[in-house]
């Protein structure tokens, strides 16, 4: 068996509704300790933290700002990625109509995950958690195992959409 040491720069965003969530902070609190961990030791070059908000308004003059349409952008992104490695996203990224009571007013908004993982080699994204493959969700805990599992960072590319990696040997 070979092993590649051809080092790639790995860098990881998360993205978050909040910082304070109402619910989820000890989980929000777990992945971050996470990332620091794998920073620490070297498994992932650096990693940040996005608020991103709950949800982002499709039909009103907020998908318009730099923040809303920094949000879909991204968001577009990631799914040109899960459309290049036949997995989804889309469970995850629901788009939904939205109605005020206070104001009787109703709108299209685009629901995000509490959490999201993009992961980037070299400034390419490589990986979206959670994402889908049709047998399964890949989440963001699974791909932080699969992160901490791997000996070298570009064992993370030979992963299979479950998060899990995949061994293979080379003949000599």
């Amino acid at each position: 068996m070979t092993t590649e040491t051809t080092a790639e720069r790995v860098t990881v965003d998360l993205h978050v509704r909040s910082l304070t969530p109402r619910a989820g902070h000890g989980r929000q609190e777990a992945v971050i300790e996470r990332l620091e961990r794998l920073a620490d030791t070297g498994q992932i070059h650096e990693f940040s933290v996005h608020v991103w908000g709950r949800q982002v308004s499709l039909s009103t003059a907020a998908a318009r700002t730099d923040a809303g349409q920094n949000v879909l952008d991204r968001v577009e992104r990631f799914r040109e990625w899960a459309a290049d490695t036949d997995r989804s996203i889309s469970s995850f990224f629901e788009t939904r109509r939205v109605s005020s009571q206070m104001t009787e007013e109703s709108y299209v908004a685009l629901v995000l995950p509490m959490f999201t993982l993009a992961e980037y080699h070299d400034g390419e994204l490589a990986y979206v958690a959670p994402c889908s493959d049709g047998d399964g969700v890949c989440t963001v805990t699974d791909r932080l195992d699969t992160l901490e599992h791997s000996t070298t960072v570009t064992e993370t590319l030979e992963a299979d959409g479950n998060g899990q990696l995949i061994a293979e040997e080379a003949e000599e």
